[in-house]
């Protein structure tokens, strides 16, 4: 049997510093500037609908802040302890964003539940003020993080974040409006659910991804069989097994395998490695690669070795 042990190819990932850092600590400004407001107004007016929107600028003022920290950490480079780098960092900063979320939106519901049963006053026009002024401060954010958005998913997914909110105060301004002009005070919590729902609708698919993630599930987008049915097309391989495909983090994703060529020099398998590093890297967005070449080892095993 002829072995190669764990040759790897290295891939570096995107460097954070082409991110506006000052962009960022804007966002999280105005972010905090508008739950602020909307607190304050909401507790003034009545309206649950603004104190729910105002939580989620802040929950999304807190998921910039603490994306930001994370990129920052991510960026460190491996070392005897963390041989993988710290990559996983933004990973662990969206569980934790994702899951306050989560909270808020439960907390918003059951908010939303008493006031159906017992409605106050509502001043809509305030309501409306202060859901303008926070609809104009979201659409800035967006403005700041529009650019970086497109080079890094981390920011992308607050920029996202940035234009739910603006759709959310919008919402609040129509439920204002509603309220000033035919006095129906229940489109408040009505509003309240419905940002609540899609809150949390949007906080779960996230978690379902981070969790993926951190139990070493196959990425998204990459189709395990298709996978090794493109390494076996290559020339000199004969078969492929014990194969393991997972992520660090939405960029950098691993594979590993066994592969049975024929009895030949390991000099000889660099050929067919870097045809594989190829195919995995051009065709299905695999960045670190690890094979063990073999020769009749293993056969029939399959691709997933059982524990």
């Amino acid at each position: 049997m002829n072995r190669c042990p764990h040759v790897h190819d290295h891939s570096h990932s995107r460097d954070f510093s082409d991110v506006k850092s000052t962009r960022l600590v804007l966002a999280v400004f105005l972010n905090f500037l508008i739950t602020g407001a909307e607190v304050l107004g909401g507790l003034y007016s009545g309206s649950l609908s603004l104190i729910s929107d105002a939580l989620h600028n802040f929950g999304d003022g807190m998921a910039i802040l603490i994306s930001y920290l994370a990129l920052k950490i991510a960026a460190k480079g491996n070392d005897y302890k963390r041989t993988f780098g710290y990559k996983r960092a933004t990973i662990l900063a969206a569980l934790v964003n994702s899951t306050f979320l989560v909270l808020v939106s439960v907390f918003l519901l059951k908010e939303a539940f008493f006031r159906f049963l017992e409605s106050g006053p509502i001043e809509g026009e305030l309501m409306v003020g202060v859901a303008s002024l926070g609809l104009v401060a979201n659409i800035a954010g967006v403005a700041l993080l529009k650019r970086p958005s497109h080079s890094d998913l981390n920011i992308r997914s607050s920029y996202l974040h940035l234009v739910a909110d603006s759709l959310s105060s919008l919402g609040v301004i129509v439920g204002g409006v509603v309220i000033y002009y035919f006095g129906f005070s229940l489109v408040d919590p009505l509003l309240t659910v419905l940002i609540a729902l899609y809150v949390f609708k949007e906080s779960y698919e996230i978690i379902k991804k981070v969790v993926n993630i951190l139990m070493q599930g196959v990425p998204e987008g990459i189709d395990l069989q298709a996978v090794v049915e493109d390494i076996k097309s290559l020339e000199g391989v004969e078969d492929v097994h014990h194969v393991h495909v997972w992520g660090l983090n939405e960029h950098y994703v691993n594979f590993e395998a066994h592969v049975n060529v024929r009895d030949m020099l390991v000099s000889e398998t660099k050929v067919i490695l870097e045809k594989i590093k190829e195919l995995l890297r051009s065709r299905h967005g695999i960045n670190h690669v690890t094979i063990q070449f073999e020769h009749k080892s293993c056969c029939g095993e399959g691709i997933i070795k059982k524990a």
